[in-house]
């Protein structure tokens, strides 16, 4: 069978490029200051992770490279997901943004080294599952919708068998981490709003896939928890 290559829009390349290489320094940029250690260490882990996890994906799934450049674009998505998919995209960035303001004008104070270990190594666990999901699951679209001209099925092997959506468990234990590490209580503010999205459109992805995807149901009922095993 052919491979399918991904096609990718003016406006997709330019939405790659900001997330990519614009929003990983904005931290540095708005604060200007060159020598923030942590401003550093934080766009190498996010840029890191998401070369490593693409040039995996590519290897084991090229054509999932060429859905997720398809971004916003297929007509079938879930009105819902139209909005709320960008919001969610966006509003991650307002994080680092709000942590280089923080920096810059000296809102909040710094974290103990401590406190800032322990959220970094939140940060890559989360960049480390959300990486493992997506090379995984052939099916990871940026938007939700039941892909069937791709023999959309369920996934339920790597970090699947013990949560329904690790790729989004992932981004919520980054988004609230990245404060601690930034060492900005402002930067809270928009990852708890963020991660407050990202529960409900895991809800509601949930429930279209119960509602439309074959196996689902059976799958919901082996692995009973969306994002947080043991809770919910």
């Amino acid at each position: 069978m052919e491979q399918t290559k991904p096609k990718v829009t003016t406006a997709v390349l330019a939405q790659m490029l900001f997330f990519i290489f614009v929003v990983p320094f904005l931290p540095l940029l708005i604060s200007w200051r060159w020598d923030w250690w942590e401003g550093w260490v934080f766009a190498l882990a996010y840029i890191l992770s998401f070369f490593i996890s693409r040039l995996l994906v590519a290897r084991r799934h090229p054509d999932l490279l060429a859905e997720r450049a398809r971004f916003a674009q297929q007509p079938d998505a879930k009105p819902w997901d139209k909005w709320l998919a960008p919001v969610v995209g966006l509003g991650s960035a307002v994080i680092p943004l709000v942590a280089g303001l923080d920096a810059l004008l000296g809102w909040s104070s710094p974290f103990s080294l401590p406190v800032k270990v322990v959220a970094l190594l939140v940060i890559l666990a989360g960049y480390t599952l959300s990486s493992y999901a997506l090379v995984t699951n052939r099916y990871f679209s940026g938007m939700v919708r039941i892909q069937h001209e791709r023999n959309h099925h369920v996934i339920s092997s790597g970090p699947y068998h013990w949560m329904r959506h690790p790729g989004y468990a992932g981004a919520l234990i980054t988004y609230l981490a990245v404060p601690f590490f930034l060492d900005s209580l402002w930067a809270l503010a928009p990852a708890v709003l963020i991660s407050s999205l990202l529960i409900v459109r895991t809800a509601w992805e949930d429930a279209t896939l119960q509602a439309e995807l074959d196996g689902y149901q059976t799958y919901a009922r082996q692995v009973r928890y969306r994002l947080l095993p043991g809770v919910w």
